[in-house]
């Protein structure tokens, strides 16, 4: 598989997971789009897993639905043991945690 077709399956997959919290939230999509500062549209746009979707729309709508917490922590090396075990060997001193 491309590198653009990994890209659009992962967009997909975060899409439809943001719009499963939206529901499971009860929050229809105009509250969503009100809460993050973007339009119906835009939102309509992530969910459905558009990759030209910009960073900054991704963390308003995960902040609005009070997950931004979630995606971060998953994305922070230092929350995996490879991370962990990484950092002393990788990073000088003043970089670690």
């Amino acid at each position: 598989m491309a590198s653009g077709q990994h890209i659009r399956r992962d967009a997909e997959t975060v899409g439809s997971q943001l719009a499963a919290w939206r529901k499971l939230l009860g929050y229809t999509s105009a509250q969503v789009a009100e809460r993050a500062g973007i339009s119906r549209p835009t939102l309509s746009k992530l969910e459905n897993g558009d990759p030209g979707v910009t960073m900054q729309t991704l963390l308003a709508v995960a902040r609005a639905l009070g997950v931004s917490n979630s995606l971060t922590t998953a994305l922070d090396p230092y929350e995996s043991d490879l991370g962990r075990a990484s950092a002393d060997r990788v990073l000088p001193q003043r970089v670690r945690r």
